[in-house]
């Protein structure tokens, strides 16, 4: 692809491709939040029960999750211009149905391609940037400002969910499908077209991704439908997980082109980092999903009011580039993870009394946006410390696999305990809240065991 930016500064097409591609990564966090706000008024009109309802955010996550690794394969063989333009039109496509939908297996099922469209999309956007502009302060600056527009649209999809909800639920999906239309529009006359390949050695690992999606989908089904099935069955269904797992590993092993090279997970450092991702990622969403219900279903609160309660979550989008960076400089990776971790616990905790005023519940949002501020940055550099410069790409694949995987974990872990009770009460919301808590504790463990081993290394 050529470059539409000189060495010396951005140029303005080069700021124009730069906004098209922040308005897709924008899209995707606004459309994801949106979702979580308008989950109870989805369910009153489908007549969704909390399991079912859980699969309108986890088919998304795990589709993403699942084929996030060959869509990067696919942007790098089959072209990122080709790949980002056309993904985008099944993710509009599919959100339009989705907005149709008058039955909630539609519902899933529009998620779940809006998800593999998402995983495709994504890193084609994301790998455009890398080869547009070069290396250094022209790169960092569009990276940055890639970042905050995706940190900014999960912020303001609380309160723009909140109200289309107010509206129609169904506008959460159709306002994706205009937004999609512009970017589209953009796209196609901004961003330059792929070079031809006079070559392409490797191929897809599609037997690699379609076991990895199967395994995380039978694994957080199986987590769902615990309180609802026999015993047996529930270890039919995670006994069929691990083999898919099993036959992941299998393919990965034979195969030319895999889609993770199994020798990179002999990395501790990176295995720590994506454990966090999924503790991290997996009790917030689990701790959204509660919320919205609790506001919503047991509080009263409108869908607008809950939206802009979160909000103040969405700190986060103000701290991450700002404070952050800071930190780390000043202590260290491991240190600032650590205290996400411990700031997400005391989150947890401090929203157990489950109070019916914002004020009462106001330090559990403010310390849960300083946690995610502080801690999912560092978990991405983490992520990607020790690891080559050939091989950044799929170290960064594997996290947002981790990503997905937790959050749609998270969720379905809070969905099958909120289940578990004839009717959703406080004691049922306190009890699922001891999920996310759990995670943040399991977190605050993952977190130390490297200042562990960096003492006991030096003492």
């Amino acid at each position: 692809m050529s470059s539409t930016v000189t060495p010396e500064r951005l140029t303005g097409r080069a700021w124009a491709v730069l906004f098209v591609l922040c308005g897709a990564i924008f899209l995707e966090g606004i459309d994801v939040s949106m979702m979580g706000v308008a989950l109870p008024s989805i369910r009153a009109e489908l007549g969704l029960t909390t399991g079912e309802l859980q699969w309108i955010i986890s088919a998304y996550a795990l589709s993403y999750g699942g084929f996030v690794l060959l869509g990067g394969r696919a942007a790098d063989l089959l072209g990122r211009r080709r790949m980002f333009v056309g993904w985008l039109v099944v993710f509009l496509l599919f959100s339009g149905l989705g907005g149709f939908a008058s039955e909630g297996w539609v519902l899933i099922l529009a998620r779940f391609v809006t998800g593999i469209a998402a995983a495709f999309m994504t890193p084609a956007g994301l790998s455009i940037i890398t080869t547009t502009y070069p290396e250094g302060p022209q790169r960092n600056k569009a990276l940055l400002v890639y970042a905050g527009t995706a940190a900014g649209g999960f912020s303001l999809g609380m309160v723009t969910g909140g109200l289309l909800t107010a509206i129609d639920w169904r506008w959460v999906f159709f306002a994706p499908v205009v937004v999609s239309a512009v970017i589209l529009a953009a796209a196609v006359a901004l961003i330059p077209r792929d070079t031809v390949r006079a070559e392409q050695e490797a191929g897809f690992d599609l037997a690699g991704a379609l076991t990895l999606t199967g395994s995380m989908l039978l694994l957080v089904a199986t987590v769902v439908r615990a309180p609802d099935v026999p015993a047996a069955q529930t270890l039919v269904s995670a006994a069929a997980g691990l083999v898919l797992l099993g036959a992941f590993v299998m393919i990965e092993r034979r195969v030319d082109s895999p889609l993770i090279r199994l020798g990179l997970l002999r990395n501790a450092a990176l295995i720590r980092a994506n454990l966090g991702a999924i503790l991290l990622v997996g009790s917030f969403v689990g701790f959204q999903f509660i919320a919205v219900l609790y506001l919503q279903e047991l509080r009263g609160w409108s869908e607008l009011e809950t939206g802009l309660a979160l909000m103040v979550i969405g700190i986060d989008a103000v701290l991450a580039p700002t404070l952050t960076p800071w930190l780390v400089t000043r202590f260290g990776n491991g240190r600032v993870v650590l205290g996400g971790f411990v700031l997400a616990a005391f989150a947890y905790t401090a929203f157990l009394p489950l109070g019916a005023s914002f004020a009462a519940m106001l330090p559990a949002f403010v310390l849960l946006g300083l946690a995610f501020a502080l801690a999912y940055g560092p978990l991405t550099i983490a992520a990607t410390e020790r690891v080559t410069e050939e091989e950044q790409g799929l170290a960064s694949g594997v996290l947002t696999t981790s990503f997905q995987f937790g959050s749609a974990l998270g969720l379905a872990a809070v969905a099958a305990v909120l289940a578990a009770g004839d009717e959703l009460t406080t004691s049922g919301f306190r009890a699922g809240l001891a999920v996310p808590l759990a995670a943040a504790v399991l977190g605050v463990v993952v977190a130390c065991i490297p200042l562990r081993e960096r003492a006991d290394a030096n003492s």
